[in-house]
């Protein structure tokens, strides 16, 4: 019985893991603005569910409405500040919370797409 626990968690680690890897080369980019209408859409991508708000061309508020994270990941939270003042998703992730981080800005160009 304990070898069995002991190659389920190897494999938990293990899928944990290649997740993590995953989303270490996730990138977004920035959809084209200029035409796309006011209003409120709707992202998600692993962690991440959230609504990004555009008014004349901009995006003018991120609403982060799930967010399954560690104690750390909340901090990522505030790259949608930075999404907001640069009008990119070509910023900096918080440092400690680099897999959040990209989680939100891949969950920005999913709902702009």
């Amino acid at each position: 019985m304990r070898q069995i626990k002991r190659i389920f968690l190897f494999f938990a680690v293990l899928s944990i893991m290649s997740c993590s890897m995953a989303l270490l080369r996730v990138s977004a980019e920035m959809p084209d603005l200029s035409a796309k209408a006011d209003g409120i859409y709707h992202g998600n991508y692993f962690n991440v569910w959230l609504d990004v708000t555009v008014a004349n061309h901009r995006i003018v508020k991120i609403d982060i409405t799930e967010h399954y994270h560690s104690p750390i990941g909340k901090n990522a939270e505030k790259i949608t500040d930075k999404i907001i003042q640069e009008q990119s998703l070509d910023v900096d992730v918080v440092t400690g919370a680099t897999m959040s981080s990209k989680s939100i800005l891949k969950a920005v160009e999913i709902a702009l797409q």
